[in-house]
């Protein structure tokens, strides 16, 4: 399968909007956000912070009379330069551009199961900047074999889960972790879709540098071919 054909086929899963986090919210509840280092308004914020950053997508959900945001696909971030995990001095090898979508909402909040799926690995990525808890499914639709990663999780998500585990569509996979866990962010989920694993376990880079990008985009297209939100 080319990897223009592999978008096509995860797009090809789902007819309308599939939600990852709480049912309770609708689609009219979501509203995009940009959160690259192109946007002004991050300017006065302190992104080193956590609860700064917190108090920046509580303010704007509010101000737009939104209870979810989401966005990040492929987006450029100044973000990651506070933390030596991502940081180069190299622009070439720099990592700050985000693989996945990203979906800002409260600690706690449910994440459901937008394909089913078996638990291929999961693990606790500790680093600062990282994912935290951490939970990848394996797929297998049509023949085709693909993953989820699903980052940024409380300890509770990963305490008795086992490699294999099956969820269907819809199930409750985890919950969100506040930021004493989930790699000192404001709350929220990466979703990441991954066409080859690379032999990873329980991990996958969901940023990259400019050198790498056009691999990492034709392995790890947009989530929002599935979620259509």
């Amino acid at each position: 399968m080319t990897d223009n054909s592999f978008s096509q086929f995860i797009k090809s899963l789902s007819k309308s909007f599939v939600p990852v986090v709480d049912s309770v919210f609708s689609k009219e509840e979501y509203i995009s956000i940009d959160l690259s280092e192109d946007n002004v308004g991050l300017e006065t914020v302190d992104v080193s912070s956590s609860k700064a950053f917190e108090g920046y997508i509580n303010h704007y959900l509010a101000v737009n009379q939104a209870k979810v945001a989401y966005g990040g696909y492929n987006e450029t971030r100044g973000i990651y330069r506070r933390s030596t995990h991502f940081n180069q001095q190299d622009p070439e090898t720099e990592r700050n551009i985000h693989l996945g979508l990203d979906v800002w909402c409260g600690t706690g909040t449910s994440i459901l199961v937008p394909l089913a799926g078996t638990v291929h690995s999961f693990q606790n990525n500790k680093n600062f900047g990282d994912y935290g808890p951490t939970i990848i499914l394996k797929h297998i639709i049509q023949d085709v074999v693909f993953y989820s990663l699903y980052g940024h999780l409380s300890i509770e998500s990963i305490t008795s889960l086992e490699v294999g585990q099956r969820f269907e569509i819809g199930d409750v996979l985890a919950t969100l972790g506040d930021a004493t866990v989930n790699g000192d962010y404001a709350p929220h989920l990466h979703l990441q879709i991954i066409k080859d694993m690379q032999d990873n376990m329980g991990d996958y880079p969901g940023v990259s540098n400019k050198r790498d990008l056009d691999f990492f985009l034709q392995n790890c297209p947009n989530p929002n071919l599935l979620l259509k939100i």
